[in-house]
């Protein structure tokens, strides 16, 4: 069974709006832009996060200093999870954010 489109799209605001309450709840230096399905992450040294939706696909994309990895969610386990990075998305924002902002968060309920 795949995700519906309203499925997916409420997945996905949920994620976004869950990563934006765990940086603002975090204290850490960010500012936070949420436009036209696209979260973007900007850290005090400038670096980003980018954490886009991708509607034909059902997946989230993160652009990460790193690179660029795609999530698929997991109906089975309940969570986003990436092939190549082997990692849920919870614990791929968590290293990311401490390699590019060298700050320590972890990130629930994604």
């Amino acid at each position: 069974m795949s995700l519906s489109e309203a499925q997916f799209h409420a997945l996905v605001d949920n994620v976004q709006t869950t990563i934006e309450d765990t940086f603002d709840d975090s204290g850490i230096d960010v500012d936070l832009i949420n436009s036209g399905g696209i979260l973007t992450v900007v850290f005090a040294n400038n670096s980003q996060l980018i954490i886009s939706r991708q509607e034909p696909l059902k997946q989230i994309w993160v652009a990460a200093r790193s690179g660029g990895f795609h999530f698929d969610y997991n109906l089975q386990e309940q969570q986003w999870f990436c092939s190549n990075a082997n990692a849920d998305l919870a614990s791929f924002l968590s290293k990311a954010t401490q390699e590019q902002a060298s700050e320590t968060i972890l990130f629930y309920d994604l």
